[in-house]
């Protein structure tokens, strides 16, 4: 008899009349039972019929269907882990190194669910690993060099435990020059494998334990959104819940489009329903994930945009906060902003990069508004939510950049007035067209002009930050610093400290601004 699922076989030979019934009612049956699984998420006993020469051919391109998480790789999985236990004799622990934005740790809590499926443990010794597996980013030069030489490093534990396995995933490995790197150079990397086909990463390891040599899959071409793949997160009160996948923007001096392919929205009905199972189990903030939030919903037949997901996911009953980002000011609408200021449990922040203050260099960025209009949305956002608090990314340095402009990105940071800024110098990322834009200004040059852009910011933000003291705030409590003492966070970002005598950790509670000296001291109030 014959193993669906078996790559040992490489002749298809016809099979009796007697088969091809079987075979025909096997199809049925699976069909009925898949759809049952998707439709109420859940997977089912794995029962295996056995056909005398017919390969998992017919399995894989005719059983696949819909686009839910699917009854193939949850096979996959169930023999995945009975073989790991007959190969090792114990259960195997695997151990995650993340690099990278929300999104990239979002992945790795599926990433993990999938393994806790296949049964594997967790381990933050590498020693212990039996699986280790790096996701990558791809977004800054730096971190790319970090992966090569902690994958590099793998060599030794490879050695020493043949039976290891390593993976490497994510956006870096999107890049063909990367992984012809990998494939060449890292010959002990077992599996590598894109944005777009982690769901399969019980396949993955399937065969692989098998004996199938090593695999690469970082195929774009499908786009399609997965739902019900398994998630184990990380934390029992903070979660990630993405909402749509990709970017369409093409800034050009970001990689993102190339690696995470283009922008792909979830349908918001699975968006709510993970929503309410969060909050049902506790969660009291979710952070709402998208290259571009503000486009959520674009080129959809179910009409619902961002802003009218916000409210959905607001009018969920329980005690809770939502976030979010990352925003596109070119897509940030007045709807989006009378949304933050009525829903009483989205977090009056907002996160809007805006680069550069030079409408020359957003051009050269392909950022697709200038600094008037930039400007306006922040006045807009202040006129309906006075309290609002503003944060942003900058890119210092970008080519063709002259001091000019970069005075311009002071005077904006000036006017507006952010609660806190992420600022970069210019990475150039092979693949975009502003690696290939001549760039004149010296990195030592760069450096100066970052620092004070870090001294100005610096002393916008101290003066913000005294101007909370005296004023209570809603804070999730995050931590426990010491004996007694707590630290947590405001809607706008703030760290608070504050005593109590009971654990308030995961908890959202009111607290009174008592002091600032390098930190905010405050008081849990009723």
């Amino acid at each position: 008899m014959f193993d669906l699922l078996s790559h040992k076989s490489k002749k298809i030979t016809i099979p009796n009349l007697q088969n091809i019934i079987i075979f025909i009612i096997y199809i049925l049956y699976k069909i009925l039972v898949t759809t049952l699984a998707q439709r109420c998420k859940m997977s089912y006993n794995n029962h295996i019929v056995n056909i005398r020469n017919f390969r998992e051919f017919f399995y894989l391109n005719i059983l696949d269907i819909g686009k839910h998480f699917s009854t193939e790789q949850f096979e996959y999985a169930n023999r995945a882990k009975a073989l790991l236990f007959e190969q090792l004799g114990y259960t195997p622990k695997a151990h995650i190194i993340t690099y990278g934005c929300q999104q990239n740790v979002s992945d790795s809590e599926r990433i993990k669910g999938l393994l806790e499926l296949i049964g594997y443990d967790f381990t933050d010794d590498i020693d212990e690993a039996d699986f280790v597996l790096f996701n990558t980013c791809a977004v800054r030069g730096h971190a790319e060099d970090r992966v090569y030489g902690n994958v590099g490093a793998m060599k030794h534990y490879k050695r020493r435990k043949p039976s290891m396995l390593i993976a490497v995933c994510g956006c870096m490995v999107q890049q063909e020059q990367v992984k012809e790197r990998f494939k060449k150079s890292y010959p002990y990397v077992d599996i590598l494998f894109g944005t777009q086909v982690q769901h399969r990463l019980p396949e993955f390891i399937y065969k692989r334990i098998s004996g199938s040599n090593r695999i690469f899959e970082t195929d774009l071409a499908n786009g399609e959104i997965v739902e019900g793949v398994p998630v184990r997160r990380d934390s029992t009160f903070k979660g990630w819940l993405p909402i749509m996948y990709g970017c369409n923007n093409f800034c050009t001096y970001c990689i993102v489009p190339y690696v995470r392919g283009r922008e792909r929205s979830r349908n918001p009905e699975e968006v709510v329903a993970e929503a309410e199972k969060m909050i049902k189990s506790g969660f009291k903030e979710i952070m709402l994930l998208g290259q571009n939030v503000n486009s959520y919903g674009k080129g959809e037949d179910h009409g619902v945009n961002f802003a009218k997901l916000l409210r959905r996911i607001n009018d969920i009953e329980g005690d809770f906060r939502i976030r979010f980002m990352t925003s596109h000011p070119k897509d940030c609408t007045l709807e989006l902003l009378d949304t933050i200021k009525d829903c009483d449990k989205v977090a009056k922040h907002l996160h809007l990069p805006f680069q550069s203050g030079s409408d020359r260099i957003l051009k050269a960025m392909n950022r697709h508004y200038d600094r008037a209009t930039y400007l306006n949305l922040i006045s807009e956002a202040k006129k309906r939510i006075p309290d609002i608090s503003l944060t942003s990314d900058i890119i210092v340095g970008f080519p063709g950049e002259s001091y000019e402009d970069f005075c311009e990105t002071l005077s904006l940071v000036k006017e507006v007035e952010y609660t806190s800024l992420f600022t970069f110098i210019f990475s150039p990322r092979e693949g975009t067209p502003a690696a290939k834009m001549e760039d004149n200004i010296s990195r030592e040059e760069k450096g100066k002009w970052f620092n004070e852009l870090l001294k100005l910011q610096e002393e916008i933000g101290e003066s913000k930050i005294k101007n909370t003291v005296g004023k209570t705030y809603r804070v999730l409590c995050e931590e426990a610093i010491g004996d007694g003492l707590y630290s947590g966070r405001t809607d706008g970002m703030h760290v608070v400290q504050f005593e109590s005598a009971s654990d308030l950790t995961g908890q959202l509670i009111n607290v009174k601004i008592d002091s600032y000296t390098k930190v905010l001291k405050g008081t849990v109030v009723e």
